[in-house]
């Protein structure tokens, strides 16, 4: 199981973004962010404000590093493929905020992107298990959607394992990522019920060396 962290730029300088994403690019020996987290809202489906497409775009034009667009946003059926269509490598929606997301995963697939798939804390897994096969990524939020800086919530980490286990006994092949809270002190109980991609916003962007930061949570999450 290869580890990603994926560095949250939400947590990052708005005013200095293409200098965000080098930041976490890592050098010869100090392996840097797997993708970096692009956290997207509309203030409707959370109340929050963020960007949007144009800012992906420029980032996009910024970094080689694959971005990992997460889609907080209402009615994702019409936005998510616009996205792909831009470059973004994996784009997340939430399950909460359509009625189909199944066919949701198939077009951001046939745009280009990999598909992923979000649950709030309070969505349980069980009624997503039978679509999560036209998934590439499912994201296991572990804080409430809308704001940075929250604390970990341990109580959602069955659903990971529960995840973990659908992929080990072969039924499902998807990477399993989890987004809130998680710093040097949370990674590893994330890692241990079996996720293997790390959001990190305050941790990264808040250290004096960010891709320092980022090869640390990397060696904290694979300490077994």
């Amino acid at each position: 199981m290869e580890l990603f962290v994926a560095p949250s730029i939400l947590s990052a300088d708005f005013a200095r973004l293409a200098e965000a994403a080098q930041a976490v690019k890592g050098s010869p020996g100090t392996p840097g962010a797997d993708w970096l987290h692009v956290d997207v809202m509309d203030y409707h489906f959370v109340p929050n404000l963020t960007l949007g497409l144009p800012v992906v775009k420029s980032i996009k034009a910024s970094t080689d590093i694959p971005l990992d667009c997460h889609l907080m946003i209402e009615d994702p059926g019409r936005w998510a493929p616009t996205y792909a269509e831009a470059g973004a490598h994996n784009v997340t929606f939430h399950a909460e905020a359509t009625d189909d997301p199944a066919a949701v995963g198939r077009d951001l697939r046939k745009a280009g992107a990999k598909a992923g798939l979000a649950l709030k804390p309070g969505t349980p897994l069980e009624p997503y298990l039978e679509i999560l096969r036209d998934f590439d990524t499912l994201l296991v939020m572990t804080v409430e959607p809308g704001f940075g800086g929250q604390e970990f919530l341990a109580e959602v980490l069955p659903k990971v394992t529960e995840a973990r286990k659908r992929v080990e006994t072969g039924h499902l092949d998807l990477r399993i990522e989890v987004d809130g809270g998680i710093n040097a002190d949370t990674i590893h109980a994330a890692a241990e019920a079996g996720a293997d991609t790390f959001v990190a916003g305050s941790a990264v962007y808040n250290a004096a060396d960010p891709a320092a930061a980022v090869a640390a949570l990397r060696t904290a999450a694979a300490i077994r």
